[in-house]
């Protein structure tokens, strides 16, 4: 999908006379950024018709089983996604695209959750990148009210359990996704303290893929996929400690994690958690996964009065600064 959000920024660059000579002199692909498919989305889109990819994909799809009654019950009460990511980090799309996506689903609120410096792979935000980040999405705000962008941040758990970001600036954010992304494989009892200290933290809003576990292993070098098992840590501890600190646990909806698994999923049902049922979308598509999180909560008898982005924006805010 990169290839299409690079040709439509080339494309919103030219004016309606020069894209209609592109077109009428089939030289959209002298453009840089504008290759032979993404050419002829261009021409049918500009002709007013629904481009042949845009119609194999929704043929593709046609067949994806509609949510049970009660998991399209919880899905239609989520007033937002809580774990979101742009082109700031390790996203595809810029924060409008991002907010306006969530917008034509329906969302009242998107937090915006770019990842925390140490995590340079992703294009982790410096504290001075993410107080530039700030003063963008004030800017965006004004312009989409009554939507609003939530300032946030995925906020490493560093080995010592600290958070990966300024105590100010943390301080400064909607909400906080902490989340283990290095030594995933440590023992058990330090990887319980780890996250303990996290979750205790008082700017921890939510506690982020908590397994780490990949079920779809993504593409490594040498072309192979290797999924990755869970982290070993003691549950029980960490869910008690999310319970007693107002720590919300994270129904990670991405396809390839689908973290917590059901069976922890559960135990933290019953040991009285709170949820925040996320995307962890990298691109504008995948704010729509909320489903499959909506469908393993209720599998898991997840209340809804239990699941924090239920609840509205101001509702949230006093939650997570209070």
């Amino acid at each position: 999908m990169k290839a299409f959000r690079t040709a439509a920024a080339v494309i919103a660059g030219l004016d309606d006379a020069e894209l209609d000579r592109r077109v009428r002199t089939k030289t959209l692909t002298e453009l840089k950024g504008i290759g032979d498919k993404t050419a002829a989305v261009v021409v049918e889109a500009h002709r007013g018709e629904v481009p042949a990819y845009l119609r194999g994909l929704e043929e593709t799809h046609a067949e994806l089983a509609p949510l049970a009654d009660d998991a399209a019950a919880l899905r239609a009460a989520l007033k937002g996604d809580l774990h979101a990511h742009s082109d700031w980090s390790d996203g595809g799309s810029p924060i409008r695209e991002m907010a306006e996506a969530a917008i034509s689903i329906g969302h009242d609120y998107l937090a915006l959750t770019d990842h925390s410096p140490r995590l340079t792979v992703a294009n982790g935000l410096s504290a001075a990148r993410l107080e530039q980040q700030l003063d963008v999405v004030a800017a965006l705000n004004a312009e989409l009210a009554p939507f609003r962008v939530l300032t946030g941040i995925e906020c490493d758990i560093n080995v010592d359990g600290s958070l990966d970001q300024t105590d100010e600036l943390l301080g400064r954010l909607d909400v906080v996704v902490a989340s283990v992304h290095s030594e995933l494989r440590a023992p058990a009892a330090q990887m319980t303290e780890r996250m303990l200290a996290a979750v205790e933290n008082p700017h921890t809003d939510v506690l982020g893929h908590c397994t780490g576990r990949l079920v779809i292993g993504r593409q490594q070098r040498n072309g192979s996929q290797k999924p990755r098992p869970e982290s070993q840590f003691d549950a029980d501890a960490v869910f008690r400690a999310c319970v007693e600190h107002g720590t919300a646990v994270e129904i990670n909806s991405r396809p390839e994690r689908l973290d917590p698994p059901l069976r922890l999923l559960s135990l933290a049902v019953d040991l009285g958690c709170d949820f925040s049922i996320d995307t962890d979308a990298h691109a504008p598509g995948q704010l729509d996964w909320q489903d499959a999180g909506c469908a393993r909560a209720v599998e898991c008898g997840v209340p809804a009065d239990r699941v924090v982005n239920t609840l509205s924006a101001d509702d949230l805010l006093a939650r997570t600064h209070g």
